[in-house]
């Protein structure tokens, strides 16, 4: 069960501690990694939507996790989520230049976790 659950179980933690991080107190954690800092509420209010998305997918993953009739479900919607994130860095650096080595870090590993989801969806689909 850890083998076929592991993309969700691994996306589960870096996605909750990553909402947290962005959502909770944005104007004190985010400026510790990143080169900016968040004042005004209708930032604020965009990281704290970014903690909402990320803990109800989280919330969807963990449903996989848990009962077997929803796995293929976690696990597309995984896949999707953490190409969507690529896609969407892929285009910032096209448009905007590299950025901090966190972000730049953060493509490589979301790029890892869509490929583990495709290939665990590949693997274990037939086996539910």
């Amino acid at each position: 069960m850890i083998r076929k659950n592991l993309h969700l179980i691994i996306s589960v933690l870096i996605v909750i501690s990553a909402a947290l991080f962005y959502g909770l107190f944005p104007n004190v954690t985010l400026p510790v990694l990143f080169d900016f800092e968040v004042q005004s509420t209708d930032l604020k209010n965009v990281f704290r939507a970014i903690l909402g998305l990320y803990l109800a997918f989280s919330a969807l993953w963990v449903l996989g996790i848990l009962k077997s009739d929803f796995w293929k479900m976690a696990t597309l919607s995984n896949f999707i989520f953490m190409i969507g994130l690529v896609s969407g860095r892929m285009l910032s650096m096209v448009l905007d230049g590299i950025p901090s080595p966190a972000f730049s870090y953060g493509i490589i590993g979301e790029l890892i976790l869509a490929i583990f989801a495709l290939y665990q969806y590949r693997k274990y689909k037939n086996s539910i």
